[in-house]
């Protein structure tokens, strides 16, 4: 009963998208979101913890403000996925340097004989990312949990996030799916920022404090050696996106001989490239989800 109304509420929101002005959509998901920060005082209190022990010099009056702004950006993500799905949001117009990034990924896909590993994080609006690498010539085997709600997974979610070319599948066995799609010089797309189990996974340091971090990237980089391209989207003053495509990630700790200090030392480059980018929009990031199980 609950999976039903729960998939009900999201096509509701669908169609409240589909028939209402966009400035509605946006001041709806701002009222909402404010109000879970308000009404949910675990969520909002692990946000405003997770947030003090990745800046400590900020002030509490900043850590407040700042707490504030995370649930505003992710209302703005949220009211453009659901503008996404029915068709009322541009994906190419709201890209900046929307020709600077096609010509990357040009050049990405001409030089990936090995494939290509998109490295990624829940940063801003990454639904977005991820249609706009599809549309323009990099298609990815996305990697994900499994939703809890099978009617909202099966029936929203997935084909949501296969419209564009991308093929989404669960993180539950992936491995062999990834080495077979990077066999065929295909793209794997990897959020590695939210909390690993134990299984495959490393304990490196992310803003100043030890995380439970996946060692997929790292494995397949030694085994199958393909580009391994750290891709955000960040979201500007003006409303509008500056697709980042760093330069692809080449080290293999080549100076240490131990495989697993070996994996754990560029498992630590990796999430450097993602803290770097959330230094940079600390507003954008998914502050509210338990990174360190602290």
């Amino acid at each position: 009963m609950r999976e039903k109304i729960e998939y009900s509420l999201v096509k509701l929101f669908l169609w409240l998208a589909k028939i209402a002005p966009k400035s509605f959509i946006y001041a709806l998901m701002k009222g909402l979101t404010l109000l879970v920060y308000h009404l949910d005082k675990k969520r909002r209190n692990l946000t405003i913890r997770n947030l003090t022990m990745a800046f400590p010099e900020k002030t509490s009056k900043e850590i407040i403000a700042l707490s504030k702004k995370v649930y505003s950006e992710l209302s703005i993500t949220i009211s453009e996925i659901l503008l996404m799905f029915t068709g009322k949001f541009d994906i190419d117009k709201a890209i900046k340097n929307q020709d600077e990034a096609k010509e990357k990924l040009q050049n990405i896909v001409q030089n990936s004989p090995h494939g290509v590993i998109v490295m990624t994080a829940h940063f801003s609006n990454w639904e977005l990312a991820a249609h706009f690498l599809a549309k323009n010539g990099l298609p990815m085997l996305a990697i994900g949990r499994t939703g809890n709600n099978k009617l909202i997974d099966q029936k929203i979610t997935i084909p949501f996030r296969n419209k564009y070319g991308n093929h989404a599948t669960s993180k539950d066995n992936a491995m062999l799916s990834m080495a077979k799609t990077l066999k065929r010089g295909d793209a794997v797309g990897l959020l590695i920022d939210q909390k690993s189990g134990q299984l495959n996974s490393v304990k490196v340091d992310f803003f100043g404090t030890p995380a439970e971090t996946t060692l997929s990237v790292a494995m397949l980089k030694l085994k199958f050696n393909p580009l391994v391209v750290p891709i955000f989207i960040a979201r500007q003053s003006d409303g509008m996106y500056e697709m980042i495509i760093n330069e692809p990630i080449d080290y293999v700790a080549d100076e240490i001989e131990d495989k697993e200090k070996k994996l754990e030392a560029m498992t630590l480059k990796y999430n450097q490239a993602i803290e770097n980018v959330i230094r940079e929009y600390p507003a954008q990031w998914f502050w509210m989800h338990n990174r360190w199980r602290l």
